[in-house]
């Protein structure tokens, strides 16, 4: 029955923790790879890894519009 309670939809080592300025997770119906509005790509600021895209210079956002 413990298996029924479990929140995690996948093992940690599959699953990839968001950044702050992530909208969804990569691979989410709707969502894609953008630059990083503020280290526009670069993945830092100054000279520490940037906080909106946890240092990778892309942000996951949502495409399309309605």
């Amino acid at each position: 029955m413990a298996d029924r309670e479990r929140t995690s939809h996948g093992p940690p080592e599959t699953t990839t923790p968001l950044s702050p300025g992530d909208e969804a997770a990569p691979g989410t119906a709707g969502v894609g790879e953008n630059v990083c509005p503020d280290c526009r790509g670069t993945g830092r600021l100054e000279s520490r890894p940037c906080p909106t895209c946890g240092g990778t210079g892309v942000v996951e956002e949502g495409i399309g519009g309605a």
